[in-house]
């Protein structure tokens, strides 16, 4: 019980976090393109990366695996907000953008998770 509340409190952290970092990005830029999920998943990745890798080569509890992992990467990156903008995109005529924003956040997201999980001594 208080490891889903622990979970749970820092979720809210995550997606707190991911409301601020989303509107500062999006104010940065004068694009159709979703910047701010596009980092926000990036990053999400890349810190889940670490986290894995932690978990597998250096010790870290999955106690602290799961509230990191399910609670504040899950908290922070969004799938369905991704999905949402893509398709916004291609119903506006976007399709370049939908399409580098499918692609461009799988590849890059997936490089990010490796980045991370090298960091962390897992390559």
């Amino acid at each position: 019980m208080m490891l889903a509340l622990a979970v749970g409190l820092v979720a809210a952290v995550g997606a707190t976090s991911r409301y601020v970092v989303d509107q500062f990005i999006q104010h940065q830029h004068d694009s159709v393109f979703p910047w701010g999920t596009f980092v926000i998943n990036v990053v999400g990745s890349f810190v889940l990366g670490v986290v894995t890798g932690s978990v597998s080569h250096h010790g870290l509890s999955t106690t602290a695996a799961a509230i990191l992992g399910a609670g504040f990467c899950a908290g922070f990156t969004t799938f369905s907000t991704w999905m949402w903008e893509t398709l916004a995109l291609a119903e506006s005529g976007a399709i370049l953008e939908a399409t580098l924003n499918i692609f461009g956040s799988l590849a890059i997201g997936l490089a990010a998770a490796f980045a991370g999980f090298a960091l962390a001594g897992g390559i």
